[in-house]
């Protein structure tokens, strides 16, 4: 997996195939000390009045490089209850920021 310019990632699935995602935001929980990143695939764009598959992983940044990152499901309830209030307060201005 690596970072690509302008907030891409690419993240091979259990065949290993390559799939291109669009990151929407990153966010760390100071009290777990876990970092959180939101995608979608590449080409759909996010529309307030359309729904979008959107995923959520956790991640820990492995070795020097930057885009040297190791994705983890997220599997407690606790932890997808605070992705959602995250995507909640989502906006897509926020991008611009």
């Amino acid at each position: 997996m690596a970072i690509e310019s302008k907030e891409r990632i690419i993240i091979p699935n259990e065949k290993g195939e390559e799939h291109l995602f669009e990151v929407l935001f990153t966010f760390d929980v100071d009290e777990t000390n876990n970092s959180y990143v939101v995608v979608i695939p590449v080409g759909e764009e996010y529309d307030e009045e359309e729904e979008v598959e959107v995923f959520a992983f956790r991640y820990e940044e492995k070795g020097e490089k930057d885009d040297d990152l190791e994705l983890h499901a997220i599997e407690t309830d606790e932890e997808w209850e605070m992705v959602e209030e995250m995507l909640n307060t989502f906006t897509p201005e926020d991008e611009d920021e």
